[in-house]
């Protein structure tokens, strides 16, 4: 952590990665219980009519697209903390220009400054 980014402090930077730590934590958690919600719907007509099992199919879907979102989102904060590792976090993969400490408060695993997100959107 000697490269920090200079618009970051080390204590700031040391905040940060506690809060991706917590964020982490608390994602794989949640992709472990999430894990028999994901499960193919078994089809036993003798336990569960047919609009029974269309409403598990359709919260097994939503299941899937929910663990989607929630590796996705735990992707960017294994990205965030190697780049506070390697002394590359807090900048931009786009512009190179420092992400603020306002942004990364609110979004540590914010890849991109405000003006590049808004730019991608």
């Amino acid at each position: 952590m000697n490269n920090v980014a200079q618009a970051l402090s080390e204590i700031q930077v040391s905040t940060l990665q506690q809060q991706l730590l917590q964020l982490k934590s608390e994602l794989s958690e949640q992709l472990s219980s999430a894990e028999y919600d994901s499960q193919p719907v078994k089809l036993d007509q003798q336990s569960v009519g047919r609009l029974s099992r269309m409403d598990a199919m359709q919260q097994q879907q939503m299941a899937v697209a929910n663990r989607q979102h929630v590796k996705t989102h735990l992707r960017a904060i294994m990205i965030a903390l190697q780049a506070i590792e390697s002394g590359d976090y807090g900048y931009c993969s786009v512009c190179g220009e420092d992400i603020g400490f306002t942004r990364l408060q609110v979004r540590p695993e914010a890849a991109l400054c405000l003006s590049c997100q808004q730019s991608s959107e």
